[in-house]
């Protein structure tokens, strides 16, 4: 199966990892080790990136994409450079001055497997490589497009977006005094804004109407923040082992959580009413949108 076959009946785990084995190709080929010293930080880079996972960011941009028809290439390499900034980010998070976490996806994390100094660099080196492939013309013919999707990763990422989210978490560190609306807001700068980069990628690349662009805007708003319950759930009710990282450290570290303010029952609750509300934002693409669709009910539903 290939992107391009794709379609309504296409069932969602299937197109999932169809996405992966994309992607995860792509990027091997995009992160192919240069001979010289510098090869070990294309080492940890290749370690991180090609970590195995859902590659759930990606996919989002395959996706959408696909409800316009975009070319495979084009979407593929907008896919890469997401999955990029998303290693990177979780390189960094579990750094010791952060999260100071062993385990990432089933593996030792970067730090532990290489070392903390190369793990930084590698974290450096693939949020400016993920720039480089998106200004690339293998991204899209049009120069504008290309700089309208380095500006919109680039605030997606950066401090108005998912750098900004992570400082207001660790502030938040031991502190329970923080309101569902401030955990909101926080979620939907950390995890959020880069979910809506990859939700609406695909109508960037097509220069799409603004009205299909809002509503792919809204059902990445709701999207984002189901998927941090249910990450916040999972942190509560899972295990290592399914996570493929350490659980229960949101608790452990005093923060306050959508599962902390709610409950776990309303938190659940909370979450399915967002995906009913994702989903309706896809009324207008009709049964072009079924595997959106999908990736929202999956949201709330994955185990890791």
């Amino acid at each position: 199966m290939t992107l391009g076959t794709w379609s309504s009946d296409t069932p969602f785990p299937e197109a999932l990892a169809d996405a992966a084995r994309l992607v995860d190709a792509a990027l091997d080929r995009l992160l192919a080790v240069p001979p010289g010293p510098e090869a070990r930080v294309f080492e940890a880079m290749r370690y991180s990136a090609l970590a195995p996972g859902k590659r759930l960011r990606p996919f989002l941009v395959l996706a959408s994409s696909h409800l316009f028809t975009v070319q495979r290439r084009s979407a593929l390499q907008v896919a890469c450079a997401i999955e990029m900034v998303h290693a990177y980010s979780l390189v960094h998070d579990d750094l010791p001055a952060m999260d100071d976490s062993d385990l990432r996806r089933g593996r030792p994390t970067c730090h532990k497997k290489f070392d903390e100094a190369t793990a930084v660099l590698a974290g450096d080196g693939l949020l400016t490589f993920a720039f480089e492939v998106l200004a690339h013309p293998d991204t899209h013919g049009d120069p504008a497009v290309r700089c309208e999707l380095v500006s919109a990763l680039a605030q997606a990422a950066g401090a108005h977006g998912m750098v900004g989210g992570q400082m207001i978490d660790l502030l938040a560190e031991n502190d329970r005094s923080l309101d569902i609306g401030a955990i909101t807001r926080l979620q939907r700068l950390k995890t959020g804004a880069l979910i809506a980069f990859a939700c609406e990628a695909g109508a960037i690349l097509a220069k799409a109407a603004p009205e299909l662009r809002q509503a792919l805007r809204g059902y990445a708003h709701d999207l984002g923040l189901a998927f941090q319950i249910a990450d916040d759930l999972l942190d509560v009710e899972g295990n290592s082992e399914q996570t493929g990282k350490p659980t229960g450290s949101d608790a452990a570290a005093g923060k306050a959580t959508f599962v902390s303010i709610l409950g776990v029952e309303r938190a659940r609750a909370q979450a399915q009413l967002l995906v009913r509300q994702a989903v309706a934002h896809l009324d207008p693409f009709e049964e072009r949108a079924e595997l959106l669709r999908s990736a929202a009910r999956f949201v709330v539903d994955r185990r890791a």
